[in-house]
């Protein structure tokens, strides 16, 4: 079993997957060797499989599964191997509202906090690529602010919102720390701490909702979308195809 996770972790890093894309596909691919002992890896263990968990899993959840083991049959195993799509479950994100956004950010009292959930609602970008950013990667004279190999490993420029401008400027002198948000030990900021300052302002503000960094985002891109902005301006903003 080691041998083939091995050989499927080569083929990945060959092709120049990201490092969380890797992990994530041993796990799943790790998932169903331990699943097909004694039934073998051929189609309709596959199958088997599949359906066994699609009662326990998110459709999303299985997606993934399927990608990772589609992508070991024929780069592996040297065998094609066609599945049937998954139909997702058609649920929507409760949004956050303007006021509840508001709220969050009053209720928010360190000013690192404060700037990272503003930044997050006033851009859209992914948490990952808040945590990645470089003070160098600001432009305040254009305004811009410069994501470098994000999702997709494809560079795309965001605007940095008027409001936020002088208060990111002041920040960025107070220091002369590399990361545009670094972590008390120096070095940037990993999504987890960023996940428990939302969720630790949003009790604070006391909504009730379940807050996490995507959620802001997701609110971003339906207040834009509500105000009559053209969907494929928030798609690039998104960083989406």
């Amino acid at each position: 079993m080691g041998g083939l996770l091995g050989k499927l972790e080569k083929e990945l890093k060959l092709r120049n997957y990201s490092k969380k894309t890797i992990k994530g596909y041993l796990h799943s691919v790790n998932n169903f060797l331990i699943f097909s002992k004694g039934k073998g890896l051929n189609k309709n263990t596959a199958k088997e499989y599949i359906c066994s968990y699609l009662e326990k899993k998110n459709p999303s959840t299985i997606n993934k599964d399927k990608f990772a083991i589609k992508f070991f049959f024929e780069n592996v195993l040297h065998e094609k191997l066609s599945l049937p799509s998954i139909k997702k479950n058609k649920t929507l994100p409760d949004i956050l509202s303007i006021e509840e956004i508001r709220k969050i950010i009053e209720n928010t009292t360190n000013l690192k906090h404060k700037l990272i959930i503003k930044l997050l609602y006033g851009t859209g970008l992914r948490v990952s690529e808040i945590v990645s950013l470089k003070k160098k990667d600001l432009d305040f004279e254009s305004g811009l602010i410069h994501v470098k190999l994000a999702k997709g490993k494809k560079d795309r420029f965001v605007k940095i919102p008027e409001s936020l401008i002088s208060d990111l400027e002041k920040y960025c002198d107070l220091d002369s720390s590399k990361y545009l948000f670094e972590s008390n030990r120096s070095g940037k900021l990993t999504t987890a701490t960023i996940q428990a300052i939302i969720k630790n302002s949003s009790k604070k503000a006391g909504i009730k909702k379940r807050v996490y960094p995507h959620l802001i985002r997701h609110s971003f891109a339906t207040h834009l979308l509500e105000q009559g902005t053209d969907l494929r301006i928030i798609q690039k903003l998104l960083g989406h195809a």
